[in-house]
């Protein structure tokens, strides 16, 4: 494979290039760890600070805002390097967030958020580009090995988070610094070999771009933000929900990782079941069954909570790489501005609906608010139909 410093995108080879997949997914694991650990604090922080459901939920929002700018890395991200944005996201996510829970302040936290916020974009628009590149004709494939990554650090986040505040106190976590240090050394060599020139073509702009996926970004920014309510419930408010229900804060955490696990493999599953049979099919049997896993799980109590949370994070989850792949499926040579599109448009729709769920469970409840929830994405139907077959993905340049 022909390599260069020079840009971030990868020419699609028909191989799948398992060492390249598989050094960035680590990478996911890793710094997604770390942009995981507000849920599982927050209700200490809430417990410290004073804080009502709709500011803590507004913290989920502060940290996805600065998704807002993913467009503008996605158009830069096609025409430049980002290399060193991934490299040194690790570093700068971990540092600021082992360090939220001994801020002195709301105003403290949301400045920490903030800057997580941003090297937590500055690493996932990238780098999902390079593993589409890297998978060759089998995408979904790629992209459920690299969201494999991010959803398992669905599971070590919380245990991690948990783990070192409850040895070390609220400041244990800033112990853990170090490991996002040497992921990005770790990283830093891996991409000497894996980082190669960006595909331009003549017309290179947004507007291009946009008339390249605007067909596909409305359904799928539509199915995304129909999922958002559930997502929100069983990520930003699981742990909430379950210590009043009367878990510590151990047994909160250990839910949020269970539902983790479940959607690593759910995530994995779902995304090479879509090559063979269709993304649209996994889908919408997701949006259909989500329904009945939210009432499932608002029926049981003890211990059969977490048997439900393994089902649940195992089906609903595993939608998150098969959208990944229908953006990418039609980038048709603008493939990190189309996936900068979609990570702006999804993040930015999942903290107004996360703001939303906190209003919601301050007036009526938390059970309330996820079984309301539940019946959200259904909502996603309508844009499901809207899918057409992914147009021919074209990298020469030419229309």
């Amino acid at each position: 494979m022909n390599v260069s410093k020079e840009g971030i995108a990868l020419p699609r080879q028909q191989a799948f290039q398992a060492d390249t997949v598989l050094a960035l997914t680590a990478g996911h694991l890793v710094h997604d760890t770390f942009a995981s650990f507000l849920a599982p604090l927050l209700p200490l922080i809430i417990e410290r600070l004073g804080l009502s459901m709709t500011l803590a939920g507004s913290l989920a929002a502060i940290q996805s805002l600065p998704s807002l700018i993913n467009p503008f890395l996605g158009l830069l991200a096609d025409r430049v390097s980002l290399r060193w944005f991934a490299i040194l996201a690790p570093t700068i996510t971990a540092s600021a967030m082992s360090l939220i829970g001994i801020a002195p302040s709301y105003g403290v936290i949301v400045l920490l958020l903030l800057l997580a916020g941003f090297s937590s974009a500055t690493w996932h628009v990238p780098t999902p580009v390079v593993i589409a590149r890297a998978s060759g004709r089998h995408v979904g494939r790629g992209m459920s090995v690299f969201m494999l990554g991010g959803e398992l650090s669905r599971f070590s986040g919380p245990l991690l988070a948990v783990s070192a505040v409850t040895w070390w106190g609220l400041g244990g976590p800033v112990r853990l610094i170090p490991l996002g240090v040497l992921v990005s050394v770790l990283i830093y060599w891996r991409l000497q070999d894996v980082v190669a020139r960006p595909i331009h073509r003549a017309d290179d702009s947004w507007l291009a771009a946009w008339r390249d996926v605007r067909w596909v970004m409305g359904p799928v920014a539509g199915i995304s933000l129909a999922r958002a309510a559930m997502a929100a419930c069983l990520g930003t408010f699981l742990p909430i929900f379950l210590s009043q229900q009367g878990a510590t804060l151990w047994q909160a955490g250990s839910g949020l990782s269970v539902i983790g696990l479940a959607a690593a493999l759910g995530a994995l599953v779902g995304g090479a079941l879509s090559d063979r049979i269709g993304r649209r099919k996994v889908v919408g049997f997701v949006l259909l069954a989500a329904p009945l896993l939210m009432l499932l799980f608002l029926s049981v109590k003890g211990w059969v909570i977490y048997p439900v949370l393994l089902l649940m994070g195992f089906i609903f989850m595993s939608t998150g790489p098969v959208l990944l792949a229908l953006v990418q499926d039609n980038g048709n040579g603008h493939p990190a501005t189309a996936n900068g599109l979609y990570m702006a448009l999804q993040f930015m729709g999942q903290s107004l609906v996360v703001i939303l769920v906190g209003v919601i469970a301050d007036r009526w409840g938390l059970p309330a608010a996820f079984r309301l929830s539940g019946f959200m994405p259904l909502l996603g139907l309508p844009f499901l139909l809207m899918l057409r077959r992914p147009r021919p993905v074209n990298l020469s340049g030419k229309e």
